[in-house]
């Protein structure tokens, strides 16, 4: 397995440009299920994960042109090989489980494993589930496999979700774009990811309003067109460089963005004393490391609040604030697996269920540390950049999920931290 080492107290300077988003870029992989015609994806970014789902398509029937480097992925599957997603695919990652949808819409039948991924809670694909069942599909769950069938094809339906669900709502609107009639989603997400995924369909032919908002309708369409499409920028990898640069000092240009994308992190970087600039397609993080950082109180909440996926890499940032942060996680259980591991750096934390009591502390200092999940691994690489001394965290294949190219990008802008093979 391989480790990751740091030497801290180097300042960041220089440009990032921020890679297409791997929780939209996914979903998009999916998509490609629903048209036998050829699509396109662009900037498309590579990761442990749109691998994963790249080897799940391919076992469908999808014929995959993804040249290494050229961020431009070609799929075509004019007709469904397998309608079957095996658990040794689908145990990798909870994103693959997003083909139930696309398969069950254009064939009528799915089975697909249920889905594995991140250990930070139960995060239940209930919703998903009724959503289809809204739909007209029926569901039967046996030996961990969802067995959904809808032989006369899905029906448009209202449906409520009882809280927000950025997974449920994409899936939901993946299948019903080949629905028969109207579906409704109403407390839908309003994520980003979710108005690019629905922008991807609208280019390929569908029918949905309102995508960005509570309540989106989609008219169903009998059939999906082929298109090419770009990924957006992915918000979180920018609010994580965003975050690095906040904790070591200095001054990066974050490039290709959507700054309004990440407009929660920004205020409360600005709260804790950081200097921000932003333009159209850019933002500059800068600050001078001699002036402590002041503590900021993080509530997490679906979008347009702060995000779930920044809430450990801005714990990280806060380890050395001046005074007391208090972060509360709204939306999963179980996520704050990177505090025991802050605490071996030196941080003073506090769980109490989903509260973290977060004490600046004057320095960090390097040690032996283990990523645990995705986001918490991350976290672990801004504590260890800003530590004192040497820092080496395992377990980096989390990163390699989700971040394309962090130790080069990082390294250009004059961070100590290489790659070797572990234990």
């Amino acid at each position: 397995m391989d480790k990751i080492t740091i030497i801290g107290g180097n300042e960041l300077h220089g440009k990032i440009t921020i890679s297409g988003a791997k929780n939209s870029a996914l979903k998009l992989q999916a998509a490609s299920l629903l048209t036998s015609q050829p699509m396109v994806l662009t900037n498309m970014p590579e990761l442990a994960d749109t691998r994963f789902m790249v080897e799940l398509l391919e076992q469908l029937g999808v014929t995959v042109y993804w040249p290494k480097g050229s961020g431009r992925m070609q799929t075509h599957v004019a007709e469904i090989r397998s309608t079957i997603a095996p658990y040794d695919l689908v145990r990798k990652m909870r994103a693959t489980f997003n083909v139930l949808g696309p398969l069950l819409a254009r064939e009528g039948h799915a089975t697909v494993s249920l889905p594995g991924g991140c250990a930070i809670g139960a995060r239940p694909v209930d919703l998903h589930l009724k959503a289809f069942e809204a739909m007209g599909a029926d569901i039967v769950i046996e030996g961990g496999y969802v067995k959904a069938a809808a032989l006369r094809g899905l029906r448009g339906a209202h449906i409520v979700f009882p809280f927000v669900s950025v997974g449920a709502t994409e899936h939901a609107m993946l299948a019903a774009t080949l629905a028969q009639g109207e579906t409704i989603l109403e407390n839908a997400a309003r994520e980003p990811e979710i108005v690019d995924v629905a922008n991807c369909l609208i280019a390929m032919g569908a029918k949905i309003e309102g995508a960005g908002t509570s309540t989106i309708h989609i008219q169903g369409v009998t059939s999906l067109n082929g298109t090419t499409y770009n990924v957006i920028p992915d918000r979180i990898e920018a609010g994580t460089f965003a975050c690095c640069v906040a904790a070591t000092g200095g001054e990066v240009l974050l490039d290709k963005m959507i700054p309004d994308s990440i407009n929660a992190l920004l205020g409360v970087l600005r709260q804790a004393g950081v200097g921000v600039e932003r333009g159209d397609n850019w933002v500059k993080i800068s600050r001078d490391k001699n002036v402590a950082l002041k503590a900021v109180d993080i509530d997490t909440q679906p979008h347009p609040g702060f995000p779930t996926d920044l809430q450990a890499q801005f714990m990280g940032l806060m380890t050395t604030a001046e005074g007391t942060s208090i972060f509360r996680e709204n939306i999963f259980e179980n996520r704050f697996m990177h505090a025991p591991e802050l605490r071996r750096l030196g941080a003073d934390i506090i769980v109490r269920g989903n509260e973290a009591v977060v004490r600046g502390v004057k320095a960090l200092k390097g040690a032996q540390v283990m990523a645990t999940d995705l986001r918490a691994s991350v976290s672990l690489v801004i504590a260890g950049l800003m530590a004192e001394g040497e820092t080496t965290i395992g377990r980096v294949y989390h990163l390699d999920r989700g971040f394309e190219n962090l130790e080069a990008k990082l390294t250009n802008c004059g961070a100590n931290i290489s790659r070797s093979a572990g234990d």
